[in-house]
């Protein structure tokens, strides 16, 4: 993993769309269903929409019908980072990119086999970079 990404306040608003900087710098969530990638059954790897870290590959995506991108794991343990998330009266696990600790999403132990996970992940925090023809 390449040295951790530190930006003030002010790049992070400059560099990111509102929406990004809403759901990755300040933990906020896309309503379900609306997220362009939520669909997305393409071939290729989805990168952190703050720094561009590989999060997860297309093989590990599976539709949860929660309406958010879902995956059972990520593409390296060490890509994702993850912190107990108490807010909303609840118990949940926030997931986080591990490079830049923007906020992704939570993981859940409702996911299928092999892992049993579901990391559901906002659309607004990761980019798709397709896989490029053979």
């Amino acid at each position: 993993m390449s040295e951790k990404v530190h930006k003030t306040d002010e790049q992070w608003r400059a560099e990111l769309t509102p929406e990004q900087y809403e759901v990755l710098r300040r933990k906020g969530t896309e309503r379900p269903f609306t997220g362009e990638l939520n669909e997305n059954k393409a071939s290729g790897e989805y990168r952190c929409a703050g720094c561009g870290t590989v999060l997860f590959g297309s093989d590990a995506k599976f539709d949860s019908g929660t309406g958010w991108p879902s995956f059972f794991e990520p593409s390296a343990e060490e890509s994702v980072a993850t912190e107990a998330d108490r807010s909303l009266l609840m118990r949940r696990t926030e997931v986080l990119c591990a490079n830049c600790e923007g906020h992704l999403g939570h993981v859940f132990e409702d996911g299928p086999q092999p892992t049993g996970l579901r990391y559901c992940i906002n659309s607004a925090a990761l980019t798709f970079e397709p896989q490029q023809p053979e």
